[in-house]
Parts: C-alpha cells; sequence; structure tokens
C-alpha cells in the first residue's frame, strides 16, 4: 500500500533503512554499494531504493531537512511499511574544536527547543530524544571492527538553520553538552518510541562553527563513505 509521500508497496522496503537527508546522497549509496537495487520511491524526487549489501537486503531513503519532513518520511517507513530500523547518516556543525571535519559521530541523545514530540503524541515534554542502545551497540562494534573512530555525543537537533545570533551555539555547548548540531535525530527518535520501533543517527562532520572550516556540496554529497560503511554492515 502506498502512502501519500511513498509510492512504494509493501514488501518493496527492507526492515532497516538508512535515511541520508539528501536523496541524491541515497542515489550515490544506492549506485556505488548496493547490487540488485530496484527503486522504490520518487513522489517528490525523495528517491528511495532497496537492494543488497553482502547479500542481505537493506535500503537507502532520503529524508529530507528539518523535523518535519523526516518526521513525516520515518513514521510512514514505520507504521505502514513494516520497517523496524532507521539509521540517519547525515552532515553536522560542530560546536567545539574537539572534532573535525569528517569525523564520524554516535548520537546518544538529541536535544532540541522543538516542540516536535510534545505536538505530535501530546505525552512528551522531555528537552531530550533517545536513540535504541541495541542499535549503538551495535554501531559501536562495526565502528572497531572497521578500525573507524568514533565519537559519542550529546546533538542538537535544529529547527533553525538561519540563527540571527549565531554565537548562541556556545551557550548550546555549555548548557546542554552538545557537541555539534543537525536538524532531524529529535523527531526521528521520537518516531521509533512511539511506534515501537529502532532508531540511531550517525554523523560526519561538514562545517565547524569554531574554526569555520567546511566541506562543499560535493563532498557532503560523495565523500562522507565512513559513515555509509558503518551503517550498510547493519543489515
Amino acid at each position: 500500500m502506498s502512502t501519500p509521500h511513498i509510492e512504494a508497496k509493501k514488501g518493496d522496503i527492507a526492515k532497516t533503512v538508512l535515511m541520508p537527508g539528501d536523496p541524491l546522497r541515497a542515489k550515490y549509496i544506492a549506485d556505488n554499494f548496493l547490487e540488485n537495487v530496484k527503486r522504490f520511491n520518487t513522489v517528490r524526487n525523495m528517491f528511495g531504493y532497496t537492494g543488497t549489501f553482502n547479500g542481505k537486503e537493506i535500503s537507502v531513503m532520503g529524508s529530507g531537512m528539518g523535523m518535519p519532513s523526516i518526521g513525516i518520511y520515518s513514521y510512514e517507513l514505520y507504521k505502514f511499511f513494516d520497517v523496524e530500523n532507521i539509521v540517519r547518516i547525515g552532515s553536522c556543525g560542530a560546536y567545539t574544536d574537539e572534532i573535525d571535519l569528517y569525523d564520524v559521530l554516535l548520537a546518544d541523545k538529541a536535544y532540541s527547543e522543538s516542540s516536535y514530540a510534545d505536538v505530535q503524541s501530546g505525552d512528551y515534554k522531555d528537552d531530550y530524544t533517545y536513540p535504541t542502545p541495541a542499535l549503538n551497540e551495535r554501531i559501536e562494534t562495526i565502528a572497531e571492527e572497521l578500525n573507524i573512530p568514533i565519537t559519542k555525543g550529546v546533538i542538537h537537533s535544529s529547527d533553525v538553520f538561519y540563527r540571527e545570533n549565531f554565537d548562541d551555539y556556545k551557550r548550546i555547548y555549555r548548557d546542554f553538552n552538545a557537541i555539534a548540531v543537525e536538524m532531524e535525530a529529535f523527531a526521528l527518535f521520537h518516531n521509533a518510541r512511539v511506534t515501537g520501533k529502532n532508531a540511531a543517527c550517525i554523523l560526519t562532520v561538514s562545517d565547524s562553527l569554531v574554526t569555520k572550516k567546511a566541506t562543499s556540496p560535493e563532498e557532503r554529497q560523495k565523500s562522507f563513505t565512513r559513515m555509509m560503511e558503518i551503517a550498510l554492515r547493519l543489515a
């Protein structure tokens, strides 16, 4: 059965879905890492693909930017397509000079000022949402097996990309110990909680609010391969 945003049928999507924000990154992963690939979604150009990696079925699909967007896609995947695990594989901005461009981060919780969780279910007013511990443990094990350094920490999921008070990140880092910022994990973790499913978030540092260093759009689309390798092994 299709939904307003995903044209797939049940059975077209694997139990584990990797979700980059950029649908072109989803296409890149499908083209370069997966075999026996079938595209299951083109609605709004939010490309989704199912294929095999080392003989195991896995899907990859873009989420778009921000909590409303990943909130729609992750909820439909969990609720209507029997997806069990969603792993966000995205980019983030560093809030501390202790992490550098291309470092791989694993969210152990997501802080947000957003009202997404409270509005979505009416029963959640915490400033944090949480990934599935078993998924995080598996990701850490895989990273160790691949000899890929990984940093765990609090991630700030922001509703706003362009803040008038640019230096507000310093307060968030100080008060909430958030080491990096992105825009989706808080909603993904909440949707996993309310649907009884599993979620995790692996990020690659694409820029730094501290040092002002940054990667290019093409690098963000194609060069975050260490994060992709870890996530693909979850299949």
